[in-house]
C-alpha cells in the first residue's frame, strides 16, 4: 500500500508486543521485528478472561488479574520481560465519523505545514465528550480537479481538501484498560478498535483495497470494520457474542455454564443437518445427581443456537446498511474471532449477508504456535502489526508513557506485594 504522508510511524525497537483484552480470554503476543520487517512472535499466552463483560472492563482486580498472568507467562516464553503494550477496545461502543476540511492555498506550493496543519484541525473536529479518539485516519486528499491524492507536498493549487475517518471510544472504557494495565507497570503505547486490529492481520491488501468487510465474533461483542482503498472508513460493535450463545444453552438445557460451553464446542452448529435427530447428547442438570443427565436430541441443540447467530448476523446486516457505506463495502466478508469457528457459522452468514465470506487468520505473522493461529487469535496479530506501522495514521495517543523505563517482572510482582500486603 502506498504511503500516505511522509510522517508516516514505523517502529524501530526490536521487541513489540500487544495485550488483546477480550470478554472470554485475554491474549498477550510478544514479537520481534527483524531488520527486513518480518515480524515473529516469541512469545504468547492466553488466559481465561476475568472482569470483562462485553468488551468493557466490569471488575477492575479480576482483570487486572488476568493481565497480569497472560503477560508474565509471555514474557517467560518470550524470555525478555516488556515495557509497553499496544492494546485493543473491543466494546467501548465506537463510533465513526468521516469529516472533510478545506484550505485555501492560492497559487502557491503545498507546503508540510499545511498538511500538518489540516491533520491537527482534522483530529479536533472529534467530539470527546466522554470519549476518546482512537484513531485519525486520512483517507485522502483532493488538490483542485484532482482527486485521491497520497502525497500532496509540493504540489501547487488554489484549494487542498482533506478527508479523514475519525474513531472515538467511551472514554471510561479506555480509562479503565489503561488503569489496568498501568497497574502491571506497563505503559500504553496504543489503544486499538479490535475490529480494525483484526483486519490488519487477516486481510490480503487486494481486499483492503478493493473493499471488504471483517466481522470480529468474540465473547462478548460482535464488531465491525469495514476497509476501502486501503484505509478503514467504518467500525462498530455490536454487545453481543459467543458468551450468549453459551448462555443461551445453560438457560435453555437447565445446565451449568461449562457445560453448556463444553456441548457448544463439540456439537455445536449454527445450521441444521438431516442427521441431528438422530443424533443424542447427554446434559448434565443443574442440581442433579452426575449420573442422571438428561437426553436431548441434537436438533434440539442447534435449534437454540442458531436463533442466536441469526440475530447476531442479522444485526450485523443493519448496521451496515444504516452506516451508508454499503455501496462501497464490497462483497467480501472476513470472519474473525472464536465464536466464528462454531459450525454452521460461515455457510450462515453466506445466507444472511448474501455475500462471500471466508474465515480470516492471522497472516504476515510466523512463530504462531498451531493453537494460536487461527480466526479467534487475528486481533491479537493484527495488534503487532499496528505497532510496528500504524499505516502513516495521524496519532492520537503519544507514546510518551511508552518512555516509563520501569516494568519488567520485577517490578511488576513488587508492585503487586505492595498492593497486597
Amino acid at each position: 500500500m502506498p504511503v500516505k504522508w511522509e510522517n508516516k510511524r514505523v517502529a524501530t525497537q526490536r521487541s513489540i508486543a500487544a495485550l488483546d483484552i477480550g470478554s472470554s480470554k485475554i491474549c498477550c503476543f510478544i514479537g520481534e521485528v527483524s531488520g527486513g520487517g518480518q515480524l515473529r512472535v516469541t512469545g504468547m499466552s492466553h488466559q481465561a478472561s476475568a472482569g470483562v463483560k462485553n468488551g468493557v472492563i466490569v471488575d477492575m482486580e479480576s482483570a487486572y488479574q488476568s493481565i497480569l498472568a497472560a503477560v508474565h507467562s509471555a514474557e517467560q516464553m518470550a524470555g525478555t520481560t516488556i515495557n509497553a503494550v499496544t492494546v485493543s477496545l473491543a466494546g467501548g461502543q465506537p463510533v465513526s465519523q468521516i469529516i472533510r476540511r478545506e484550505l485555501t492555498i492560492g497559487g502557491g506550493a503545498i507546503r508540510e505545514a499545511d498538511v500538518r496543519r489540516m491533520l491537527n484541525d482534522g483530529r479536533q473536529a472529534a467530539d470527546l465528550r466522554d470519549r476518546t479518539l482512537l484513531h485519525a485516519i486520512p483517507l485522502g486528499f483532493d488538490v483542485d480537479d484532482a482527486t485521491g491524492i497520497d502525497h500532496p507536498t509540493g504540489m501547487h493549487a488554489q484549494k487542498l481538501v482533506m478527508r479523514m475517518h475519525l474513531v472515538t471510544g467511551n472514554a471510561a472504557s479506555v480509562q479503565n484498560i489503561s488503569y489496568c494495565v498501568n497497574r502491571c507497570h506497563l505503559a500504553v503505547q496504543n489503544v486499538v478498535a479490535a475490529p480494525y486490529a483484526a483486519g490488519l492481520a487477516s486481510l490480503v491488501e487486494d481486499e483492503r483495497d478493493l473493499g471488504s468487510i471483517v466481522v470480529d465474533m468474540g465473547g462478548g461483542t460482535t464488531s465491525i470494520a469495514v476497509f476501502y482503498e486501503g484505509d478503514l472508513i467504518y467500525t462498530d460493535s455490536i454487545p453481543v457474542g459467543g458468551q450468549h450463545v453459551t448462555s443461551d444453552i445453560a438457560r435453555g438445557l437447565s445446565t451449568s455454564l461449562a457445560e453448556a460451553e463444553k456441548l457448544k464446542t463439540r456439537h455445536g452448529s449454527a445450521l441444521p443437518a438431516s442427521s441431528d435427530d438422530r443424533e443424542m447428547l447427554e446434559v448434565p442438570q443443574v442440581g442433579e445427581e452426575e449420573d442422571a443427565p438428561n437426553i436431548i436430541p441434537k436438533s434440539y441443540l442447534v435449534s437454540i443456537i442458531a436463533p442466536r447467530i441469526e440475530e447476531t448476523l442479522e444485526m450485523v446486516g443493519d448496521r451496515l446498511d444504516a452506516s451508508g457505506i454499503a455501496g462501497v463495502a464490497g462483497q467480501r466478508v472476513v470472519l474473525t474471532g472464536g465464536a466464528c469457528q462454531l459450525t454452521g457459522v460461515r455457510e450462515l452468514a453466506t445466507q444472511m449477508l448474501d455475500k462471500q465470506i471466508r474465515i480470516g487468520r492471522p497472516l504476515g505473522v510466523t512463530g504462531l504456535a498451531e493453537a494460536t493461529g487461527g480466526a479467534a487469535f487475528a486481533a491479537a496479530a493484527g495488534l503487532l502489526h499496528y505497532a510496528v506501522d500504524d499505516r502513516g495514521e495521524a496519532r492520537t495517543m503519544e507514546a510518551a508513557a511508552a518512555a516509563k523505563t520501569g516494568g519488567g517482572l520485577l517490578s511488576r510482582v513488587g508492585g503487586w506485594f505492595r498492593e497486597t500486603f
